[in-house]
């Protein structure tokens, strides 16, 4: 099974693909896709959309696993990060690819064990997991852990999925 993970954001967007092979997972790829803060916001929606429509095209993942928004302190960052995910769902809406949700303390608790893990470890289980000796970016990290957690979820007797 390949999975597409993704870490929403306006201004960073972490992108991880991984494929299951038997009980294993194997690093296809991942990103960040940066859209700076001086371009109006539907061009930066629009980044966001090609660059996952794009990955969707070429990777063809059979899920996209999506990490949960909680409430954030400030409303106006709550809001653009919302757009940003609307943008993602539709790109899997009209690729036909499922979206499953999961929050932070999920996918800690997937990779790490404790759902309260530090970011570290975290990072450190994605690299390990996937033979990877660096990440460029935290966000990218994210987005492979999510799809790792969704690959994890699969196999366990009460999914996590929501």
């Amino acid at each position: 099974m390949i999975v597409l993970g993704i870490d929403p954001g306006l201004a960073n967007l972490g992108l991880g693909v991984v494929v299951e092979e038997g009980r294993r997972s194997r690093h296809l790829y991942h990103d960040c896709i940066v859209t700076p803060a001086s371009l109006i916001l539907p061009e930066r929606l629009g980044r966001l959309y090609d660059a996952v429509s794009s990955t969707l095209r070429t990777h063809r993942p059979e899920a996209v696993s999506l990490e949960d928004q909680y409430l954030r302190k400030q409303a106006d960052v709550a809001f653009k990060v919302g757009q940003a995910v609307g943008v993602i769902q539709l790109a899997c809406a009209q690729a036909g690819v499922p979206v499953f949700t999961y929050g932070p303390m999920q996918v800690k608790q997937a990779l790490v064990g404790a759902g309260r893990a530090e970011k570290a470890q975290v990072i450190y289980m994605v690299k390990a997991t996937l033979g990877l000796r660096e990440l460029s970016t935290s966000h990218a990290a994210d987005a492979l852990a999510l799809a790792l957690t969704h690959l994890a979820s699969r196999r366990m007797p009460t999914a996590l999925v929501r």
